[in-house]
């Protein structure tokens, strides 16, 4: 990494970095109040209230918004006539699934084999403190040469829209000249990377419902229709033999022209068993950054522990359906719906419930604040070159912005690279490149303000 006196200085604060990010990935901040206390929600949010005013922010503010978390924004201003950047990142995480699965307590960051352990340690606790330390790094070197809006969601992980709708209520509020998104990831560790596009989602919920109670297996068993074994045919339409996604309608032939993910490393970074086959065709980057994916994310059913001789009367799963771009996700729901709807077998009755939705979103990678990207990463990763990737996961609030502000350039970066497992157990970050970003961000922001002034 460089050793530039700013370099030197993002170093120093890396201590600093890991003591805070401990602080917040102590939250237990699940944005479901079913799973958690609505409280850890709140003291998230409260500490980095008082993280922004105390670097020096104004207009902090907890927003309220309409799916009933809250974000945190916060002003700090730059020099008279300076562009104005947004700095994205959120603290709401992922449930730990099954604590007794983690090597250390998913709540207690953990230093191991050199990275950092904790949920939400890289998604997106991570990209908090990047964004702190990189303005903290400036201030001792000149002071931060930007305009700087904060915004620190609150329920991303759920999907239910809450800062989205309170942007489009409010325009005026997250306007800039740029955005950086601290939520995204290098390909690889060491290997900078923006990510120029996202693939949506839609998030449903489908009941299957054939009696109007359990009944005997033994009795009744053979002609009886089982709800779970509908919803197992309801479930099993979505993919093609080949394990592709099949939702009638929804096209999923398209190709991907940048950046290709190597079947062997693929395979290595998710962990495949040996003997055990990809699912879909094209190549990799096809798969998981230009085509749809379904995936079965839950079912309701008695567990095997317990279970009864029973034919079922009802059953239900939560569905997720990530959507590549150009394709809109209120038809994708619209079309999953019926598919859902069409494939129940023996006239088993079924409902679909939206719980979630976000479009995908595709970034202008020849714009001006990209090239100050690609030389801030530069330098940050010892003349490195910025590559250019997708990403499969999605960020619904990037295309309402892309919406609201159609001039305002957009970046993704972050600390969610494969080794870091993210919404898995053992998920972890980095030190190296909470470092090198941290200080690719100071860069940039140097950068981008020479260039705009």
């Amino acid at each position: 990494m460089s050793d530039s006196p700013l370099a030197r200085t993002v170093a120093a604060l890396q201590p600093r970095a890991r003591t805070e990010l401990a602080e917040l990935v102590a939250f237990r901040s699940v944005a479901d109040p079913e799973q958690f206390p609505k409280s850890e929600c709140e003291a998230a949010a409260g500490w980095i209230v008082e993280a922004l005013r105390a670097d020096g922010f104004q207009d902090v503010a907890l927003l309220d918004t309409p799916d009933g978390t809250q974000s945190v924004y916060g002003f700090l201003p730059g020099p008279e006539g300076a562009p104005t950047v947004l700095l994205y990142a959120h603290y709401d995480v992922q449930p730990p699934l099954d604590e007794a699965a983690w090597d250390s307590p998913p709540f207690t960051l953990t230093e191991r084999d050199g990275r950092w352990y904790g949920r939400g340690a890289a998604d997106c606790k991570g990209g908090v403190i990047l964004h702190l330390t990189a303005l903290r790094a400036l201030r001792e070197h000149g002071g931060v040469p930007v305009n700087v809006k904060v915004i620190v969601e609150g329920s991303e992980e759920q999907g239910t829209g809450g800062l989205e709708r309170y942007a489009e209520a409010h325009p005026e509020l997250l306007t800039a000249d740029t955005i950086v998104i601290g939520d995204a990831g290098n390909f690889r560790v060491g290997l900078p990377t923006a990510t120029a596009t996202l693939r949506g989602m839609t998030l449903v919920r489908v009941s299957v419902d054939t009696l109007a109670g359990n009944l005997h297996s033994g009795q009744f068993g053979g002609a009886a229709p089982d709800a779970l074994a509908a919803l197992i045919r309801v479930l099993d339409s979505l993919r093609a033999e080949d394990g592709s996604t099949t939702v009638d309608g929804l096209a999923a032939d398209a190709t991907w022209q940048g950046l290709q993910y190597p079947e062997e490393e693929f395979r290595k970074d998710a962990k495949v068993l040996d003997g055990v086959g990809l699912i879909g065709d094209g190549t990799i980057a096809d798969r998981l950054w230009a085509r749809p994916a379904v995936t079965v994310l839950g079912i309701d059913c008695p567990p095997v522990v317990g279970a009864t001789p029973s034919v079922h009367a009802g059953a239900r799963a939560l569905i997720s359906l990530r959507v590549p771009p150009g394709t809109d996700a209120a038809e994708a729901t619209r079309l999953l719906t019926a598919h859902l709807e069409n494939a129940a077998p023996w006239g088993a009755r079924v409902a679909v419930e939206q719980v979630g939705q976000g479009q995908a979103f595709r970034a202008d990678t020849g714009s001006p604040a990209y090239a100050s990207m690609a030389a801030a990463l530069r330098e940050a990763y010892d003349g490195q070159e910025m590559q250019i990737a997708g990403m499969g996961g999605s960020i619904p609030l990037c295309n309402t912005l892309a919406s609201l502000y159609p001039e305002t350039e957009i970046l993704l970066i972050g600390l969610s690279e494969p080794d870091a497992q993210i919404h898995a157990v053992n998920e972890s970050v980095s030190p190296e490149e909470l470092e090198r970003l941290s200080l690719a961000e100071a860069l940039f922001l140097q950068r981008y303000a020479a260039e705009r002034s």
